[in-house]
């Protein structure tokens, strides 16, 4: 299937190399909203212009997108703007991560190279599970959350939509973390966070 990724910055040449070792679609181009791209490439594939392009390409026949963009809530927008488009949206999943069968994973997902999924855990559309993540058995993630490189969930975490994992953080098993909230990289939760929240150090505590 051709697939357009929207967003050619670090993490589009991430997506990028996921999809490419999947070998399952063909990445057609880039859309970015930084007009300076526009007409270059970016690791080899071209930069077609900014999202307004999407209804163009969809009459082109280009039948999918994924979003490649760290950031939460523009990951999320632009999920919407393209499923609007009427493209579906595809997930990207490294040969090299481990998902469990039993794992249930939504649309627009990436699962970059040495994450770990485990059994009966829920990915909500728009997540992002970074390299060497691990997100262990029966967590519930939400919508558009980005767990970072190196962060471990264990067993039964709740994260509600849009929350921020920094890289390194560890959340202990049984807790929740609020919708938007970010926990700092390296941090170490061992009680629930509010929405809207940061927290960081060890134990991690909240600053804001």
């Amino acid at each position: 299937m051709d697939v357009i990724l929207i967003g050619a910055g670090g993490h589009g040449k991430v997506v990028l190399d996921i999809l490419q070792c999947e070998g399952k679609h063909r990445v057609i181009g880039f859309l970015d909203a930084d007009s300076s791209l526009h007409g270059s490439t970016v690791a080899g594939v071209p930069v077609l212009g900014g999202i307004n392009q999407l209804h163009k390409l969809k009459a082109q026949k280009v039948r999918a997108a994924i979003i490649s963009i760290g950031d939460n809530r523009i990951r999320r927008q632009y999920a919407k703007e393209a499923a609007d488009a009427g493209l579906e949206l595809i997930t990207a999943i490294h040969p090299k991560a481990t998902v469990a069968k039993s794992a249930t994973i939504g649309r627009n997902v990436v699962i970059a190279a040495a994450a770990v999924i485990c059994p009966e855990v829920t990915l909500g559309d728009s997540v992002i599970v970074n390299t060497a993540a691990v997100v262990d058995h029966e967590c519930v993630v939400g919508e558009a959350v980005h767990i970072c490189p190196a962060a471990t969930l264990a067993g039964r975490v709740q994260v509600g939509d849009m929350a921020f994992i920094g890289m390194g953080a560890k959340i202990i098993q049984c807790l929740s973390i609020g919708s938007a909230s970010i926990i700092g990289a390296g941090a170490v939760v061992r009680t629930d966070i509010p929405p809207d929240c940061t927290a960081v150090g060890v134990p991690a505590r909240v600053i804001k």
